[in-house]
C-alpha cells in the first residue's frame, strides 16, 4: 500500500470518533517492512475523560503492547491531523521512523505549525515528516465536525 491508502485507513478511524462525539482524528501504526498495520486508534479524550487519549497516544500504546516493547523503531505512523506537542513528543520518545499526517493544525499543531517540536534542541529523535497526505479529506472531516457542533448549540 502507499501513503494515501494508509491515510484512508486512518480516516476511517477518525470517522469512528465522530460516532463517539470526539474530535475526528485517527492514527495507525504500520510496519513498513511487511506493510502490516500494528495498531489503529482514534481520539477518546472526551468519551474516556482523559485528555491524554489522543489518537497518536492510543496507537502508540497499542503498538507497544502488541509488540511487547517500549520503542517502535522503524515503524511509521499515519495521523489525520498534525500532532500536538504531547503527541509529537510521544512519537519522538517511541522512536517512530516516519510520521505522515494529513491536515495541518495552525492552532494546536507542533510539527510544521506552532512550537515545531522537532526543531527543539531538546528533541532526541526526529522522525522523517511527510505532511499533506489527503489533506483536503482530513481537513474537510474536521471542518464538518466543528460546523455541526456549532449548529447544535
Amino acid at each position: 500500500m502507499n501513503a494515501e491508502e494508509y491515510m484512508k485507513i486512518a480516516l476511517k478511524c477518525a470517522k469512528q470518533a465522530v460516532d463517539k462525539d470526539e474530535v475526528p482524528v485517527g492514527a495507525i501504526i504500520v510496519n513498513p517492512q511487511d506493510g502490516k498495520i500494528i495498531a489503529k486508534a482514534y481520539n477518546k479524550s472526551a468519551h474516556k475523560g482523559d485528555c491524554t487519549l489522543h489518537a497518536e497516544i492510543s496507537a502508540i500504546q497499542k503498538a507497544c503492547k502488541k509488540l511487547k516493547q517500549n520503542r517502535l523503531w522503524d515503524m511509521d505512523i499515519y495521523v489525520t491531523l498534525e500532532p500536538c506537542t504531547m503527541c509529537a513528543a510521544a512519537i519522538s520518545f517511541a522512536r517512530i521512523k516516519n510520521l505522515y499526517f494529513g491536515a495541518t493544525d495552525e492552532k494546536g499543531g507542533a510539527v510544521v505549525s506552532g512550537v515545531k517540536f522537532y526543531e527543539s534542541p531538546t528533541c532526541h529523535h526526529i522522525p522523517n515528516v511527510y505532511d499533506g497526505i489527503l489533506k483536503s479529506q482530513c481537513s474537510d472531516l474536521l471542518k464538518k465536525f466543528f460546523q455541526n457542533k456549532r449548529k447544535d448549540k
